[in-house]
Formats: structure tokens, sequence, C-alpha cells
């Protein structure tokens, strides 16, 4: 009899938020070459579209900064797939300027998203993962929740949160049976990071990071399945992060 893979997921219910494109899509991606089964949440209803292109998927639409949204799109995924064995906590926004003249409205709206949503999720998968006794969360945060970033205030504040938010969690949580850690990506090129980084700032950035590259989608994609994987089974209330170095100074 062959050896078991310890990181495949065939059969469990992974939902991930934030899934029709760029980090989100390329986790739903990994977990679906693992035998997971998706269940793909974006307020986006392009998200329809994103998960046609799995075998064993489903879209949702939900908002994931309101907690009925959340719970509804819960029930509709335990009802077309069975009960939710994996969250990823990815559904992310950013809003770059400097402290000075940072609006309220983009305060409140990268806490609301980032920090809220994942709060928010985690409680109204987690209750039913409590019920069950078992479950897995993984949060996607960042470098700037490690280190600051200029003209990154909110963002590092929220994913700073995230992390926090990740060990109260997996303190309560993992004596009842639910895992819960966080990846920290450093610059990551998808399509809008591309966008963003392919000058000469993208040079200067490259060159602070160790490995001299940025992330690719894939490289947080592979971090999040281990996490989630019975292959990270003793691994709760850790950050793993994933940025070539650029923390470690």
């Amino acid at each position: 009899m062959a050896e078991h893979d310890p990181w495949r997921l065939d059969g469990q219910v992974v939902l991930v938020t934030g899934a029709s494109a760029g980090i989100g899509l390329a986790i739903c991606s990994a977990m679906a070459r693992q035998g997971a089964r998706l269940a793909m949440l974006d307020r986006d209803d392009r998200v329809h579209e994103a998960a046609a292109g799995f075998e064993d998927a489903i879209g949702v639409v939900a908002d994931v900064t309101r907690s009925d949204e959340l719970e509804r799109a819960r029930d509709e995924i335990t009802d077309r797939l069975g009960p939710i064995d994996v969250l990823v906590n990815n559904a992310g926004v950013i809003a770059l300027d400097a402290a000075e003249s940072l609006s309220e409205q983009d305060w409140d709206r990268t806490l609301d998203v980032n920090l809220k949503g994942t709060f928010l999720a985690s409680q109204v998968v987690g209750r039913q993962m409590l019920e069950r006794g078992e479950g897995a969360i993984v949060n996607i945060a960042s470098q700037a929740g490690l280190v600051a970033l200029d003209q990154h205030l909110a963002y590092c504040a929220s994913k700073a949160g995230v992390i926090g938010l990740t060990r109260s969690l997996a303190l309560e949580w993992s004596p009842r049976g639910v895992r819960v850690n966080a990846v920290s990506p450093t610059i990551v090129m998808t399509e809008l990071g591309q966008q963003a980084w392919s000058g000469p700032e993208g040079d200067r950035a490259r060159e602070r990071i160790p490995l001299r590259r940025f992330a690719e989608p894939e490289d947080v994609a592979n971090a999040v399945v281990h996490l989630a994987s019975p292959a990270a089974a003793m691994l709760s209330g850790e950050n793993l992060v994933v940025d070539g170095g650029y923390t470690i100074s």
C-alpha cells in the first residue's frame, strides 16, 4: 500500500475568500491539486466564472464585512458541499497614502475588510468547526504586519491585527480541535503587483530582499496548503513569513 501523502486534502471542503483573482485564485488552484473541494467566495460575481474553471468548485458572492452574508454563504456551502474543513481568509484591500493625509474612509475600509472581515469569517465558520471538533484556518497577513512600510499606515495596522487575531484564536480554539495559523507574504507578483512594482521603485524594493526576487502567487499558495494540511498537524498560532528574508534584518 502506498504511503499516505500528508499534504493531500482529498474530499475536504476548503473555503477561500477573495477567491476570484490573484493570490486567492492561486490558493484555490493549489488546493484543487491536493484534492480539495472548493468554495470560492468573493464580493465580485466574477467568482462564478472563476469557479467554473475547477472540476469540483462553487462560487459564492458575499461581503466579508457582513456577518449576515457570511452566515448565508456558510449555510449555502454546507448544503452544497458539506461542512467546511478549511477556511482561508484571503480577502484584502490596500490604500496607500501618507499618514497625515490618509482619509478616514480609507482607514475604515482597510480595517473593515482586512481585520474585521478576517474576524467575522473566522467566527462564522469557526462556530461550525468547533461544533465538529476539527478544522483549520489560515489567515493571509503580510510582512507589513511585522515591519513598518512607508505610506502603508492602515495596511500595516490591519495586518498586525491579523497576526494578533491569529494567535488569540489559536490559543482559544486549538484545545477544541481548530488550528489557526497565518501566512505573511512580501510583495507578490499578481497582475496588480506587476503593475505597481515594474519600474525603478520595484528594482530598489527587490534589492532589499535577500533572495533578490518578489514572491509569486504560487509561493504563497504552497505555504497556505502546508498549513491547512495534515502535514502541519502540530502547528497552531504560527505566522509563516514568505518574504525571501526581507524581515530578518
